[in-house]
């Protein structure tokens, strides 16, 4: 009979399991803070009623009264909620942060196709659900770098080794020991490639990002300069309207001086006037007085003449 079995120890180790699935990473988005807690619902909304309209113009700029007609749209579809009804300048934010986060995915999607040169055929791909669409309507306003064809290294033919001069018959070199086996650069595996190629797509990615936070700072600099020079024209036209509004006062106090001057002398040529009257008068009626007395004076005379030489 052959031996009984074994039990096992209670030290053995268990059967090797697989290791369970890392869980997947989620890629943090390059522009935090600006998605407004936009649904995919109202985002797909906003690019159809902006693209029509975009589309409209020959791919030309959105004015208010549109942004406007495409914020109708929006909420019109999704604002029952009051809490989600989006503004013009919502919609409008939106539309460029999709802008910044398209050109983002062009660059990974274009980077990764140009550094396919080993023919393993795995390209980045663009993950992004609204990625065609935006690409459809301003594909052509980013065009995609030309990248420079990878040169294939041609097999070259050895060269005779050149002849080495010999030393002087005096000079002694000293030569030292040889391994016996030589060392061989490591062959690059395709996952190193391939991982190198993620890595400059996500570099590519991050550059874009950069380009276009560099292009957010030239606008808010240039916006800051446009309210500098309108605050400046402001200024200037606050200061021309107080120096009007001085010149005015000026004028009008030397019109009232004027009036007033002109009202003294009119009353100093009217009481002039009043005594040089007031002069006639008495004058005229002192020299009737004198006239009557004359007259008067006259006829007492003439009776008495009469008187004396014509007795009763």
């Amino acid at each position: 009979m052959g031996s009984p079995a074994e039990a096992p120890s209670p030290d053995a180790a268990p059967a090797s399991s697989p290791p369970p699935p890392p869980p997947p990473t989620t890629r943090p988005s390059p522009f935090p803070g600006r998605e407004d807690c936009w649904s995919e619902e109202a985002t797909s909304t906003l690019i159809d009623a902006w693209g029509s309209r975009y589309l409209s113009l020959s791919r030309g700029s959105l004015r208010q009264n549109h942004w406007q007609e495409v914020a109708a749209a929006v909420n019109a579809a999704h604002g029952h909620d009051p809490r989600h009804r989006r503004t013009d300048v919502q919609c409008k934010n939106r539309i460029d942060t999709l802008k910044k986060k398209y050109k983002v995915e062009r660059a990974r999607v274009s980077d990764s196709t140009a550094g396919d040169d080993d023919g393993d055929g795995r390209v980045y791909s663009g993950t992004w659900a609204f990625f065609h669409r935006i690409d459809s309507l301003i594909g052509d306003t980013y065009p995609l770098k030309k990248q420079s064809p990878p040169v294939k290294s041609s097999p070259r033919l050895k060269s005779p080794p050149a002849a080495k001069p010999s030393p002087p018959p005096w000079t002694v070199t000293p030569v030292g020991p040889r391994s016996g086996t030589k060392k061989r650069p490591a062959p690059m595996s395709s996952d190193d490639t391939y991982f190198r190629r993620k890595f400059s797509a996500f570099a590519a990615a991050a550059v874009a990002a950069a380009a276009a936070e560099s292009e957010d700072s030239k606008g808010s600099s240039e916006k800051r300069r446009r309210v500098t020079k309108n605050d400046e024209e402001w200024e200037i036209g606050y200061r021309e309207l107080a120096h009007a509004i001085e010149k005015v006062g000026e004028i009008y106090e030397r019109v009232e001086a004027a009036k007033r001057k002109q009202m003294v002398e009119l009353e100093k040529q009217r009481m002039q006037f009043a005594k040089d009257l007031e002069c006639q008068r008495l004058k005229l009626f002192m020299e009737t007085q004198l006239h009557i007395h004359k007259i008067n004076n006259h006829s007492s005379n003439d009776a008495a003449v009469i008187m004396l030489y014509c007795p009763l």
